[in-house]
């Protein structure tokens, strides 16, 4: 028989309550604020620490680096250009001026001059692409202890580089471990929560279960990531029958819309841990899946849409339209399919605050694991979320015109760049339509002058 020596046995008593006290404190602290919805107000707390540490270290940066002469912040701009909000037609106008006595009335026809304002649009959006730089992070003018948000950062003091060190002792070998275990927490609870709701027969009792069994695995997968949101205006949140729509910077905007409302989800069948959430959350809930051959039917799509959204009894569908993640600083072209079916829209503006850490997932660069172990190790994940009213779309307008809508009050709410880009220029070459629709505007003035003078 196995005996343990007497310091053997001190360190497995003491192994033992170390982890008794920690599950206490999670079940305390954690567990059971998230299943009533309610917060002790800790992590607010330590969100307004983390202000006061930073305002120093930056402080101290900024005068250890102006006694060095070292150049702290590296000169950025969105606006590298000025750019004048004309028309094509008015530029041209412009250039031939300047090149000759001609006005552009008097020389319908083609002029070797045009070419230079082609050629200066190629240039601006080569030194000033608005669309490429909506894929990368952006760094901040003030340090927050995580040397991947502001890379022009150099050691100054012994006592910051101290600083730095026993922050990265804290979000590894504190806040990360404690995060995974809520995250693991949360994810079984919601896999054996939604199985067992699955069982019971369709009814009341059954969709008061799976919503609350949802909402508290939700909060316990935010509190995983120190989420600390503010939801404005919650008398305008989504309601069955409709569609929720919101700008996407991370897959975790999921959570932080989930945590505080009960969605039907829409996505592609997945398999391994993904496949197993799927099937045990569409036991409980009406989740729209689609097969992988079908998810490119866009037929097919709207119709499931459409059979979701005109039973009234069934959740609100929470849909991205953008279909790619963007950095938070702007929105960029909303697809029409979910405009198209004549559902009620519920508005959603989703803005972080990259001060604590960025949300935003570069899925060209980072791998899903990647991107969750940066959260994880992030000071925390700060964002406001507004719901907007509900809108509708006009008799005379198109889904296009409505989805652009939706997008330019988004934008507003936000404190977002609207933009007109389609966001799968992430990973795709421009498509022809884009550089037919600049020709057909450079006919359409050079033809439609000719013509013009052509019937006087």
């Amino acid at each position: 028989m196995f005996l343990l020596l007497p310091f053997d046995s001190l360190i497995v008593n003491l192994l033992g309550i170390s982890l008794t006290v920690l599950f206490t404190l999670l079940l305390v602290f954690i567990i059971v604020p998230a299943v009533f919805g309610v917060s002790f107000g800790i992590r607010k707390l330590y969100m307004k620490t983390l202000l006061k540490i930073f305002a120093w270290a930056t402080l101290r940066m900024e005068r250890g680096a102006k006694e060095k002469n070292h150049q702290l912040y590296k000169p950025y701009t969105n606006g590298i250009i000025a750019k004048d909000p004309t028309s094509l037609e008015e530029e041209i106008k412009e250039i031939r001026r300047s090149g000759s006595s001609k006005a552009l009335d008097n020389t319908p026809e083609f002029e070797l001059s045009d070419i230079f304002y082609f050629c200066r649009k190629g240039m601006e959006t080569i030194m000033d692409d608005e669309v490429t730089k909506r894929f990368s992070a952006e760094e901040l003018e003030s340090w927050n202890l995580l040397s991947r948000t502001n890379y022009n950062f150099q050691y100054i003091s012994l006592r910051l580089t101290v600083l730095w060190g026993l922050g990265v002792l804290v979000r590894y070998c504190l806040l990360l471990p404690l995060r995974v275990a809520l995250a693991f927490t949360g994810i079984s609870l919601l896999v054996v929560g939604t199985t067992m709701v699955g069982y019971l027969p369709n009814g009341r009792f059954k969709e008061f279960l799976s919503k609350h069994v949802h909402l508290m695995c939700y909060r316990i997968c935010v509190r995983a990531l120190t989420a600390i949101i503010t939801y404005h205006d919650r008398k305008n949140r989504p309601r069955n029958g409709g569609i929720c729509v919101a700008n996407h910077t991370s897959p975790i905007d999921v959570i932080i819309l989930a945590s505080d409302g009960y969605y039907a989800m829409v996505g592609q069948v997945h398999g391994g841990l993904m496949g197993v959430i799927q099937r045990a959350m569409v036991k409980a809930c009406p989740h729209v899946w689609f097969e992988r051959s079908e998810v490119k039917d866009r037929h097919l799509v709207a119709r499931r849409l459409t059979e979701h959204v005109q039973d009234k009894s069934k959740l609100p569908i929470l849909i991205f339209p953008e279909g790619t993640c963007i950095n938070n600083t702007s929105v960029m072209m909303f697809k029409k399919g979910s405009f198209e079916i004549g559902a009620t829209v519920y508005p959603v503006a989703i803005k972080y605050d990259p001060q604590f850490g960025d949300a935003f997932w570069n899925s060209s660069k980072y791998g899903m694991v990647t991107y969750l172990l940066r959260m994880m190790t992030s000071w925390a994940i700060v964002c406001s979320v507004w719901y907007l009213p509900p809108m509708t779309r006009q008799a005379e307008e198109d889904a296009v015109q409505f989805a652009n809508r939706v997008k330019s009050a988004i934008a507003r709410q936000g404190g977002l760049v609207d933009l007109l880009w389609d966001g799968g220029l992430k990973r795709e070459k421009v498509k022809d339509t884009f550089k037919e629709e600049q020709q057909k505007l450079y006919s359409k003035m050079i033809v439609g002058n000719h013509e013009d003078r052509s019937r006087s």
